[in-house]
């Protein structure tokens, strides 16, 4: 289940701060501005772009012929000696214009600088042992820890960074219930799939044990003995990175035993894109299997009494929603009870409580109303509930009837997660973080309601200097959108606008909460304004939200990220002609989507790992399971609905376009790279201007999880410079 996202700064005073929110009514655009840079900098110079083959491939599809010359590029970098070479061309192009822009070298000073600080994750608690990773500043890979109490010393477990040719990241790390072991899931050059190898952690030995071909998955143990996870059958011949995904299931894994030993415990080959997941409550008591028909907030249950499965050796599985018609997340669950968030009855969802005791039935512990209720955790005798309330984050801790306790209203300029746990635990660990503070990590004694500091990461700048500003803007249709604006304290005291970097996400539901990127603070520190807008397709506001962005209604999500660039312009905050976008994955496409759209409100963007051929995503990888956010490209009103905004397809000849650089990875296994690759060739083929068009295409490196910190720090350099530099923002002084 994932971390509860969630403010909680009410209980971690320690690193609370004071915030300005301003609200901005749409006539107040009027504010000083600072004169056009003038800058005695000379740009780089392109001479040609790499030729790229333009074959005469179209397709015939719905009364249209729809060209696609570059469905080449489609193939395989790995195997296919043509891709190969151009993106070899286009990447040693474009690696040297970045290196020789101004301000670049400083700007990797500042990254370095930036990310030299100790750093934790949430540690997880398991019988005596508590495990987490630590990173003392620049190590490519955190390393992972264990220590055997609360007082006692740190002892490494594993550590990517040792060892030659054999590099990889942590992902997954999950302790047996008494702590023994520890399943770890190793993720390699960035793909999505893992290798899940076993760690004894009394000696840190790597067991035997290795299963391959995971891919989004749970661990769920089963005591010591084993565990439940998901995997997906080997790919054929070398389309491991591309072939569309099918046929997930739930395997059982006995330690000790070879991955052909494992027993297959749930399957649906009727539904080949169902996937799977498996959980197992804190008590040992049920396997809780959560079944998804896509990105959709729609999903089935069944359970397994492992209880039963220890007597007879067989793993019954027994219905308890059948169909994928509604939303059901575990909470967890204590003897004959499991506790459920569904939107089952409540838009806004609810907790429910599933009795299969005395008192059998579904029985409602808190019902909807209070605003959008997103996740919750037992820990000890208590609830903890979170709560999206017109974009404010309320955490709730209540009984486990529900009766409240306390009720703490959290300011939206700073999220909190963790708060892991388990019934009759008498502690839980949280993080918070925001745009200006790193993660510090806090114990919370649910005893006795105190908190206590468990790691705060020291900085080299005061986070005081920065204000935090929550703003609401006008869309196109007049909806108020959501921004909330980042910069130094002294600039937006002063009035001056400045050189603007302008996020967005917008889709599947997913919310942007405050968080902290060295990125960010490198922009910011150069004397930069981050703006972030809670565009529709999101899950800022709630369900009506996410559906407000999604499928026919995605043009929503452009407006109003276009609206909000023309926002921080009218208001001062961004200088004409100094405004950025920036944007990864299906934020990544709409800033290809918006770019075509609104060629002329950005001087530079950032597309990156974009979603940018919308008429045939769902033929690689995970793409099917998008179909429900995006439509089906088989189905003619989607078609025509895709079509309309497709990145690759609505390229204008005659527009003056801004400098765009396109980045990417060549394991990018979720997005697969030839979507950049085929907007990449059409922008350069395109009659869009002088401005540079490039592509930088990282190797050995997948979506962005993963990415060893040297590359991060060597790919972020090139990011900032390339938007510093049309921008007119200066390089960070040394």
């Amino acid at each position: 289940m994932p971390g509860i996202a969630m403010g909680f700064a009410a209980w971690a005073a320690p690193v609370s701060a004071k915030t300005d929110a301003v609200g901005i009514d749409a006539a107040e655009i009027a504010a000083p501005r600072a004169p056009a840079p003038t800058t005695q900098t000379t740009l780089p110079t392109l001479v040609h772009y790499p030729m790229a083959r333009r074959d005469s491939v179209s397709d015939h599809v719905f009364g249209e012929v729809v060209a696609d010359p570059w469905r080449w590029l489609e193939a395989d970098i790995r195997t296919d000696h043509a891709v190969a070479d151009w993106v070899g061309q286009e990447n040693a192009m474009a690696r040297t214009y970045l290196a020789a822009l101004p301000g670049h070298d400083r700007f990797a000073q500042s990254l370095r600088e930036l990310y030299d600080y100790e750093r934790y994750s949430l540690p997880k608690k398991a019988g005596h042992r508590y495990f987490f990773l630590r990173n003392s500043g620049l190590l490519n890979q955190s390393v992972l820890y264990v220590r055997d109490g609360l007082d006692a010393p740190d002892r490494v477990l594993v550590d990517p960074n040792r060892g030659a040719g054999d590099a990889y990241a942590l992902d997954a790390w999950v302790p047996s219930h008494s702590g023994r072991y520890l399943a770890v899931g190793e993720q390699r050059e960035g793909s999505d799939w893992r290798t899940i190898r076993v760690i004894d952690a009394a000696s840190g030995a790597r067991l035997t044990d290795r299963l391959e071909w995971a891919n989004d998955t749970l661990i769920g143990w089963v005591g010591d003995q084993g565990f439940l996870y998901s995997r997906y059958p080997a790919p054929r011949g070398d389309d491991a990175y591309r072939a569309p995904l099918h046929d997930k299931a739930i395997w059982y894994h006995r330690i000790g035993t070879g991955q052909d030993a494992d027993v297959l415990v749930y399957a649906t080959p009727d539904h080949p894109d169902w996937g799977h997941k498996a959980q197992v409550t804190s008590d040992g008591r049920w396997a809780v299997i959560t079944t998804e028909p896509s990105t959709a907030p729609l999903r089935a249950i069944h359970l397994i009494d492992l209880a039963a499965v220890r007597r007879s050796g067989t793993w019954a599985v027994l219905p308890l929603v059948d169909q994928p018609t509604h939303d059901w997340k575990l909470v967890d669950g204590e003897g004959d009870r499991l506790w459920f968030i569904t939107n089952d009855g409540a838009p806004n969802y609810r907790l429910v409580r599933i009795d299969f005791g005395a008192r059998p039935g579904a029985h409602v512990v808190v019902s909807g109303g209070r605003g959008l209720l997103e996740a919750g955790r037992i820990v000890g005798d208590r609830l903890i509930l979170s709560y999206l309330d017109a974009g404010q984050r309320l955490a709730v801790v209540t009984d486990l009837n529900g009766r409240p306790a306390r009720a703490i209203t959290i300011s939206a300029n700073g999220a909190a997660s963790g708060f892991d746990g388990r019934p009759g635990d008498f502690e839980t660990f949280y993080q918070y973080s925001s745009y200006n503070q790193p993660p510090a990590i806090y114990r919370m004694d649910m005893r006795r309601g105190t908190v206590a500091p468990f790691a705060r990461p020291a900085v080299p700048f005061n986070p005081a200097d920065y204000v935090i500003e929550n703003r609401q803007y006008p869309s196109r249709d007049g909806t108020m959108v959501p921004l909330t604006v980042v910069r130094k304290r002294t600039l937006a005291a002063s009035g001056m606008s400045a050189p603007t970097l302008l996020y967005g996400y917008g889709g599947f539901d997913i919310a942007l909460n405050p968080g902290y990127s060295p990125w960010r603070m490198a922009w910011l520190e150069a004397g930069g304004v981050f703006a972030v807008a809670a565009v529709r397709g999101g899950g800022e506001l709630g369900p009506a939200w996410y559906q407000a962005g999604r499928a026919g209604h995605k043009q929503n999500s452009f407006d109003d990220f276009i609206a909000a660039g023309d926002y921080l312009i009218k208001s001062g905050i961004a200088r004409s002609g100094s405004l950025a976008a920036q944007g990864g994955s299906n934020g990544g496409m709409m800033v290809a989507a918006v770019i075509n759209q609104r060629p002329d409100l950005f001087v530079a963007a950032n597309p990156d790992v974009g979603v940018m051929d919308m008429l045939r995503f769902d033929r690689f990888t995970q793409g099917r399971s998008w179909i429900d956010d995006y439509g089906d490209p088989a189905r003619a009103a989607d078609w025509h609905t895709l079509r309309a905004y497709s990145p690759y397809h609505n390229i204008r000849d005659g527009e003056r376009y801004p400098a765009i650089l396109v980045t990417t990875a060549d394991t990018d296994d979720r997005v697969v790279p030839a979507h950049s690759f085929k907007y990449v060739a059409a922008l350069q083929a395109a009659q869009i201007g002088d401005r540079p068009h490039l592509l930088r295409v990282e190797s050995d490196a997948g979506h962005g999880t993963g990415k060893p910190l040297d590359k991060a720090i060597a790919s972020g350099a090139d990011v900032l410079a390339f938007l510093a530099a049309w921008t007119g923002l200066p390089a960070p002084s040394p």
